[in-house]
């Protein structure tokens, strides 16, 4: 029954950030008309899509109740051994891509199980992961990157299919996105999505009712980890080797998350509006770029989004 009250709560929480995206695609449509054309809109969309990605992983774990605060470094820390291992070699590409893939459901694994078979609160234990990512990859690495990405990891990113009626290209990182939105939300629409929610709604009925809540939530951590995963192949792609490359990128998820509408502590929330949360945040920050304004304003923004979501979810818990 929590679940499905949760469900009920989801739906409304949408129209807010509808509303929002809707005046600020008016705003950047006068500003930059050009903005909507096929081409402006899918390069748009090809950089939004490891935002979009971070924030439905970051999704599963807010909602069970639980945070992530090793995105951010994760990111980091797969580009930077991806181009260690493949230095320039082709053949590597793919296995290095794998190689990402299993590293991110590690991490997220470590992190689920910490949190909660030893029951150390998720904001440490990933706080902790972060400051362990980093400080490995400095020391293997020396504090330079080294190593190349090779091309046909580089394409995943930056090219698309050439050639399509009206749209000329269609990036590989939009079919990406959509396939894993596409997963995303089969898997909130499924019964352990319904379950998802109840654990994060009341972890200790949830429990009660039979649900094994600690499984629940580690495989929240390793859909998270496994969406961090998939970022960084496109960020890698995108923007080549930096450390710099996830930074930030943990509380930037964050914010699209509760601009979207999900309540932080869990059970009150869509995947569907977190992703809408990512996409208007990200024209937030190209309106911001269009209008002059300093990019250090960002976490500025961010964090008054943080302050008012939270705000605006205690003030609708009382009601």
């Amino acid at each position: 029954m929590s679940a499905i009250v949760a469900r009920m709560r989801a739906v409304p929480a949408q129209q807010p950030i509808l509303l929002i995206l809707l005046i600020l695609l008016a705003l950047l449509a006068f500003r930059q008309p050009g903005f909507y054309e096929p081409a402006s809109l899918l390069a748009f969309l090809k950089r939004a899509a490891p935002l979009v990605i971070l924030a439905a992983g970051q999704y599963f774990v807010i909602v069970s109740g639980e945070f992530d605060l090793s995105v951010g470094s994760l990111v980091t820390a797969e580009v930077v051994i991806a181009a260690r291992v493949i230095d320039g070699d082709p053949a590597m590409t793919w296995p290095v891509v794998a190689l990402m893939t299993g590293f991110g459901l590690l991490v997220g694994l470590v992190n689920g199980l910490i949190t909660t078979l030893l029951h150390v609160p998720s904001f440490i234990t990933t706080l902790g992961m972060y400051l362990v990512l980093v400080g490995a990859v400095y020391t293997w690495t020396g504090g330079s990157p080294r190593g190349a990405l090779t091309e046909e990891f580089r394409m995943l990113g930056r090219r698309g299919i050439e050639g399509v009626p009206y749209l000329q290209q269609l990036p590989y990182a939009v079919l990406i996105l959509a396939g894993v939105a596409t997963i995303a939300l089969v898997v909130m629409r499924s019964d352990f999505g319904k379950v998802l929610l109840a654990v994060g709604d009341n972890d200790r009925t949830a429990a009660l009712s039979g649900v094994r809540v600690a499984r629940v939530r580690t495989i929240a951590f390793l859909l998270s980890g496994l969406f961090a995963a998939v970022a960084a192949i496109l960020l890698g792609g995108f923007g080549g080797v930096s450390f710099q490359v996830g930074a930030g990128l943990e509380f930037t998820a964050i914010t699209a998350v509760v601009l979207g509408g999900v309540v932080l502590g869990g059970g009150r929330g869509s995947v569907a509006g977190a992703m809408l949360g990512a996409v208007t945040l990200e024209i937030l920050f190209t309106l911001l770029n269009v209008f002059g304004v300093s990019g250090a304003l960002k976490s500025a923004v961010q964090g008054l989004i943080i302050i008012a979501a939270v705000g605006i979810g205690t003030l609708r818990g009382r009601r």
